[in-house]
């Protein structure tokens, strides 16, 4: 199993910018993909951003796009989320998720592909 535990949120002003981290421990030494995910309050957790155990391939979600980049560190077990010219709109929940891959390039985008979660950081964008 893998622990993921997520850092970084707090409240910005729009425009602004924040990095999440999110950090694995537990078997860590076998190859696992890795997405960010957000969700506010009534709504469904929404896709945010994907990368495979290589980080040589990322996705990101319509809404993120140009404004969001994911990179990861292996030798720190460590997922990052850099946020720039963030909306209200950006304002949620964040969460990382992690699945084991067989494949080093693999990366998902359904919140049903991931067997493991952090418990969330707070990420508030004001006008």
């Amino acid at each position: 199993q893998v622990q993921l535990v997520e850092s970084g949120g707090g409240l910005v002003q729009s425009g602004g910018s924040l990095r999440l981290s999110c950090a694995a421990s537990g078997r860590t030494s076998s190859a696992y993909a890795m997405g960010w995910f957000r969700q506010t309050p009534g709504e469904e957790r929404s896709f945010v951003s994907a990368i495979s155990w290589s980080g040589g391939s990322t996705y990101y979600g319509d809404s993120v796009k140009g404004r969001f980049t994911i990179s990861r560190d292996n030798a720190k077990d460590t997922v990052y989320l850099q946020m720039n010219s963030l909306k209200p709109e950006d304002t949620a929940v964040y969460y990382c998720a992690a699945r084991y891959v067989n494949y080093r390039d693999s990366y998902y985008q359904e919140s049903w592909e991931y067997d493991y979660w952090g418990q969330g950081t707070q990420v508030t964008v004001s006008s």
